[in-house]
């Protein structure tokens, strides 16, 4: 309440200026207060724009089957595989408080390493201090935040954080596994003392060859250090190869071995929110995804174009108070990709949703798209999710990306509660019914 008044009283750029050094108070007060819940636990650090929560639980059942207790605090919740408890905000890195409380939760239960998941506002606004990060895995930097962050340079410099968090850890393992095929990648991997590069550039510690991407998931052999891996995913998407090959570093660094490495990504089946495929016996494909960023529209949709037998439909949103910019971009990502697009609304907060609509519309509209013949705007999604499976025919691939996992739609006079797969499910069995 407080940091509300104040920021309602000083100008918005001043306020992102100090507002860090007032979270950097809480976080030391908090920390003292609790005894550093995280101390002695070995944590690893997983950051990025796209990606994070596939691979910090790709870690995270990695480490667990291989008999190494490890909690997990992510995107779409956090505990143990005994003990798991759903998030219910629309917040990663919790603020220090709520954070530690559940650290110490984690810590009752037994836990010997924590993967969490760290966001660039956490980092930021120094909401992770006196946490001793072991290891940092960083996925990919692209358009995302700037809203906040205001340019790519300070997004980016904000992430880096956490690589030079793990460099000030004597007793961890001081290593980045980095993305190398990411342009970003040098300025993560500058801080640590060691680094485990992957990626498709054959430059790269861990390269995948043999690829073949299926509905089903992905298959590949990776070689290091003279040692072969073949890694099967079950979570589809040739994306996930990256944040796969994230996952087999992190093994490699902790020192799994080969086989404890190949049966911990492939013990992982799905991630909730994340290329969830919906069955209720239509004969069409349905996938439910938390793709959010224009960089992950690209990644999904040009590998479902790939994959996809028939039509592609696809249904998103863009969230209002949030980074507009993005919105052309993803319209005219949809617009490139998909044979059918449906725009609805996606958190649109106190910002007008037909505005927002129209201007994700824009971008589909200059890859060709025509408005009521291939281009829909429907403001209710519930509506537009029934809208979107009564398009669909045999053989055709129908994507519902920006909400996934999440449990609530934030309108600009109420929030409600929200189950997108339930919703999805729904609408297929009500078309299946007539």
């Amino acid at each position: 309440m407080f940091r509300k008044f104040v920021k309602a009283l000083i100008p918005r750029q001043l306020f992102r200026e100090i507002e860090p050094f007032g979270h950097l108070l809480e976080a030391v007060m908090w920390q003292v207060l609790m005894g550093f819940p995280a101390k002695g636990l070995k944590v690893i650090g997983v950051t990025g724009t796209d990606g994070k929560t596939t691979t910090s639980t790709m870690i995270y059942t990695m480490l667990n089957e291989a008999d190494i207790k490890t909690g997990l605090m992510t995107t779409i919740g956090y505990g143990t595989p005994e003990l798991w408890r759903d998030n219910k905000v629309h917040m990663t890195t919790m603020p220090t408080r709520a954070m530690l409380q559940r650290i110490w939760q984690l810590r009752r239960e037994g836990i010997e390493w924590l993967v969490l998941e760290t966001t660039s506002h956490a980092l930021a606004q120094n909401r992770v201090w006196g946490i001793d990060y072991s290891l940092a895995v960083f996925t990919n930097l692209t358009h995302e935040h700037l809203d906040y962050h205001g340019t790519f340079e300070r997004y980016r410099e904000a992430k880096v954080r956490l690589f030079e968090m793990v460099a000030r850890n004597k007793a961890g393992l001081q290593t980045g596994i980095i993305n190398l095929d990411d342009a970003s990648a040098p300025y993560f991997a500058a801080p640590v003392p060691k680094v485990l590069s992957y990626g498709m550039t054959p430059e790269a510690d861990l390269v995948p060859q043999n690829v073949e991407s299926t509905g089903d998931g992905n298959d590949y052999d990776v070689t290091y250090q003279g040692q072969k891996l073949h890694i099967h995913t079950n979570i589809p998407g040739s994306f996930n190869v990256s944040n796969s090959l994230a996952a087999v570093g992190a093994g490699l660094t902790v020192g799994l071995t080969v086989q404890q490495i190949e049966d911990g990504i492939a013990a992982l089946h799905d991630v909730a929110g994340r290329m969830n495929s919906i069955d209720e016996g239509q004969n069409y494909a349905v996938i439910v995804d938390f793709a959010h960023t224009p960089e992950s529209f690209e990644k999904i949709l040009s590998s479902m174009r790939k994959l996809a037998k028939g039509r592609l439909i696809v249904l998103f949103g863009s969230a209002g108070r949030r980074d507009a910019a993005k919105r052309g971009i993803q319209g005219a990502s949809a617009g490139r990709w998909a044979d059918v697009v449906v725009v609805t609304e996606e958190d649109d907060r106190d910002e007008d949703g037909a505005v927002i609509q129209k201007q994700i519309a824009k971008g589909a509209e200059a890859q060709g798209k025509q408005l009521d013949k291939n281009l829909f705007l429907v403001a209710d999604r519930s509506e537009a999710i029934s809208f979107a499976i009564n398009q669909a025919h045999k053989g055709d691939t129908v994507l519902f990306l920006g909400k996934g996992h999440e449990k609530t739609i934030e309108r600009a006079h109420e929030t409600i509660d929200w189950n997108e797969a339930e919703t999805v499910r729904a609408a297929i069995r009500a078309r299946l019914n007539k």
